[in-house]
């Protein structure tokens, strides 16, 4: 089966983290991406709580948090970079929180954020596993039971670290443990 490599997020600012945050620069992590808006009952009652839970334990196993607040509705009332600051310290999340850039009305899937349309979110919560090598793993909408998301990780933890090809060349090319490709 043909992994599809998760794109690049496109974002309007970031809260958390000192610098912007990229996949490309996180390659070799484990990445676990959680869509939300702050309005959204499911986020606020279990999947912003799980990611937290997530990042408690897994961070240090290589496993980086980050959630994505896509605002496709109420933009007034959950729009604002102040509104979310104000939001993400109520709730005590301290993982880097990236704002989705907003999509435009005529097209982008009718005007989604640009990232939950790259990724044609269905709505949030939505999460989203991304392996060390840049592949989406898992693409989930609505809530994941912890001990579904906790064994989905432990897979990727257990894969370890990809194996170079032997000549170091292109890493598309290097083996991982569903086998080695031939160039």
């Amino acid at each position: 089966m043909k992994l599809k490599p998760a794109p690049e997020l496109t974002v309007s600012g970031w809260l958390n983290t000192a610098e912007p945050m990229s996949l490309a620069g996180l390659r070799g992590q484990i990445v676990l991406l959680e869509a939300f808006q702050m309005l959204c009952p499911g986020c606020v009652s279990h999947s912003l709580p799980q990611a937290r839970r997530i990042a408690e334990h897994f961070t240090a196993h290589g496993v980086t948090v980050i959630g994505l607040h896509s605002v496709f509705e109420h933009h007034q009332a959950q729009g604002s970079r102040e509104a979310l600051a104000a939001f993400l310290h109520e709730y005590r999340i301290a993982f880097p929180v990236a704002m989705d850039a907003p999509g435009e009305a005529a097209g982008e899937r009718g005007g989604l954020p640009r990232t939950m349309a790259a990724y044609a979110m269905q709505g949030t919560p939505t999460t989203i596993l991304i392996d060390r090598q840049g592949r989406i793993r898992r693409h989930s909408f609505g809530a994941v039971t912890d001990l579904a998301l906790g064994a989905a990780i432990g897979v990727l933890l257990a894969e370890g670290d990809p194996v170079s090809a032997p000549d170091g060349s292109d890493p598309e090319m290097a083996c991982t443990p569903e086998g080695c490709p031939a160039p």
